[in-house]
């Protein structure tokens, strides 16, 4: 037909949280390797991460849970898709919705894990690793060996988002060596309770990262050293958060979006696990980090991603890691002195 564009163009479909976005890069550089920059189809929250990304053309904004929720808002979405004219498209996203989408935007060619609920729907079925790294279990949608070598995870942070950690950080009297806590997690089991405390006992100037729904959070640890302690929570994008990460000594983080910004730009992190364990693939990536967690409690791991709060009651996966265990795993990564260690409970 005279005229008629010819299909070409990739699309990636993930819509889950912030970090599953982050643990997106790869795969996104392989496709883009391959077939050139891709689309990225993300929930607004995380779609800023990918702005400026090397392997990205464009990132288009899914309000799944607001503005375009509902049959009324996937197909305006699809809408857009298809005068995209994309060739193909990779649901890392494993859902029905993803994979309607992806229909109703007409792309032909659509991959996606065969052990996916819209499995169905795809043209092409991946089987998804059972063991390895969430980046390594998504990078097989686009056929990479399990143990190949892969792009690693990177946001691709450029001069204005270091211009504005910088500029943040100035502001607010932080120079030089700093720590950087996150103490948040979309799952409240995952929350250590005594960031407050690891706050008051360490003498770096300390800076909080986190969305707005830990700012009050970020308020407690704040006042328990308001001379050296500065929030970021719910102030600054991803990208800047991360930039900020990148400056400093080392992160501290839950399992959580953090955790995986940190491993992004490389700073040395001290992940700290309760309900889950880095069995499940989602463990920092660096040869400095530092995981921590109880070993000799059988309710643990206890669930996958992680429930609201203890189902038993007592929370000892993460109540019973104490202030002390995490100053010496930071103090190891200040002296360079880092081993990988598992910290068990104390009687």
């Amino acid at each position: 037909m005279i005229g008629r564009r010819t299909r070409d163009g990739t699309l990636v479909v993930q819509t889950a949280y912030l970090g599953n976005v982050v643990l997106t890069t790869p795969l996104l550089a392989v496709l883009a390797g391959r077939y050139g920059p891709v689309d990225v189809v993300a929930q607004p929250g995380s779609a800023s991460v990918l702005q400026g990304h090397p392997a990205v053309r464009d990132v288009i904004p899914y309000d799944k849970r607001g503005a375009d929720r509902g049959w009324a808002g996937m197909t305006r979405l699809a809408g857009a898709l298809r005068r995209r004219r994309h060739a193909r498209a990779f649901l890392a996203d494993g859902s029905w919705r993803a994979a309607t989408l992806a229909v109703a935007a007409r792309i032909p060619a659509r991959t996606g894990f065969a052990g996916s609920p819209a499995a169905r729907l795809y043209t092409e079925r991946m089987t998804r690793p059972l063991h390895g790294h969430e980046t390594a279990k998504l990078a097989a949608l686009a056929a990479v060996p399990v143990g190949a070598p892969l792009p690693r995870v990177c946001l691709g942070l450029g001069d204005t988002d270091r211009t504005a950690a910088r500029n943040w950080l100035a502001a607010r009297g932080v120079g030089g060596e700093f720590v950087a806590l996150a103490p948040g997690s979309v799952w409240g089991a995952r929350r250590w309770p005594y960031f407050p405390a690891l706050a008051a006992a360490l003498e770096l100037p300390v800076v909080v990262i986190g969305g707005p729904a830990d700012a009050p959070r970020a308020q407690e640890i704040a006042a328990a050293a308001p001379h050296r302690v500065r929030t970021a929570a719910g102030e600054i994008a991803p990208r800047v958060a991360a930039a900020i990460i990148e400056q400093a000594q080392a992160l501290v983080t839950n399992d959580s979006a953090a955790l995986h910004l940190g491993s992004a730009v490389g700073t040395p992190i001290v992940a700290l696990f309760g309900p889950t364990t880095p069995s499940f693939g989602f463990g920092p990536l660096g040869t400095d980090d530092v995981v921590l967690g109880l070993t000799d409690l059988l309710c643990r791991p206890c669930a996958q991603p992680g429930p609201a709060a203890c189902p038993l009651g007592h929370h000892r996966c993460l109540a019973d890691l104490d202030v002390s265990a995490v100053i010496e795993a930071l103090s190891g990564i200040v002296r360079g002195e880092v081993t990988r260690r598992a910290v068990r409970a104390r009687h």
